[in-house]
Formats: C-alpha cells, structure tokens, sequence
C-alpha cells in the first residue's frame, strides 16, 4: 500500500525588508510580501505553480493593502464601513469593536 501526500500550498516570501507606513495602523512595521503557491510532496514545497502579486503587510496589525496606496486611506475608509476584522458597523467614536473587541 503506497500513500502520496501532497498537494499545492500556499508560501509567502518576503520581497524587501525595508519598514514601511502601514496603512491601517500607521507605524512602520509593514513589509513588501507575495504569495506564491507551490506543488508540495509531503509537505515541501518543490515547484512553483503560481505567483502572486506584491502586497504590503503589517507585521504587528496584519493589514495588507497594494504597495501604492498612500498611508490613512485605509484607516479613513475604515471608519466609514466599520471594523477592518469583523466588518461590523461601529460609531467614529468607538475605540473598540464591540463584536470581535480588536482595536480600530
């Protein structure tokens, strides 16, 4: 009896490590990163099959926005529609959401 174990999985790799402005909490904790997803066999990863587009992301709130948006748009943007998490409605004085209780 022969078991094969893989499948593709996704990879993400860290295209410069250079802080940047993170758009959604405004400190510079974000870096330039992609995902790629490769063909693994037994969980290693051994051929890429696709490669995803750049992206930034912050390393302390987790938001991930296009590398050419301008810094506080996202945060604006947030405030209208509610929390970034959850996606619940709040009020422009919440400092909390009430439903998932993350900061926003």
């Amino acid at each position: 009896m022969f078991f094969f174990i893989g499948g593709v999985q996704p990879k993400t790799i860290t295209l410069d490590q250079t802080p940047r402005l993170c758009t959604a909490c405004g400190l510079a904790q974000a870096r330039l990163k992609r995902v790629d997803h490769y063909l693994s066999l037994f969980f290693i990863p051994l051929i890429p099959v696709k490669r995803g587009e750049p992206m930034v992301v912050c390393d302390r709130c987790g938001a991930a926005s296009s590398p050419d948006q301008p810094p506080g748009v996202a945060a604006e943007r947030r405030r209208r529609d509610g929390c970034s998490r959850c996606g619940y409605p709040v009020e422009a004085d919440f400092r909390y959401c009430p439903q998932c209780g993350s900061r926003i």
